[in-house]
């Protein structure tokens, strides 16, 4: 996955931080974090990243996957 794509799952993943438990949108924050700062996710993110996006984003609306 490259930068690009985590930094589209995660603008899409920004219109449903309100349907997130709290745990969840921890982890998110911190990888809009990481994003903001340009940094790559390592591989056991990348897929919590996807657990995310698969979870929170329905399917009519995936642009990615």
């Amino acid at each position: 996955m490259t930068h690009g794509e985590q930094h589209k799952l995660i603008l899409e993943l920004k219109d449903y931080t309100r349907r997130m438990k709290r745990r969840d949108l921890d982890e998110f924050e911190m990888f809009e974090k990481r994003d903001k700062d340009d940094e790559d996710l390592d591989k056991v993110s990348r897929q919590r990243l996807l657990v995310l996006y698969e979870t929170y984003v329905p399917v009519q609306k995936r642009s990615w996957t």
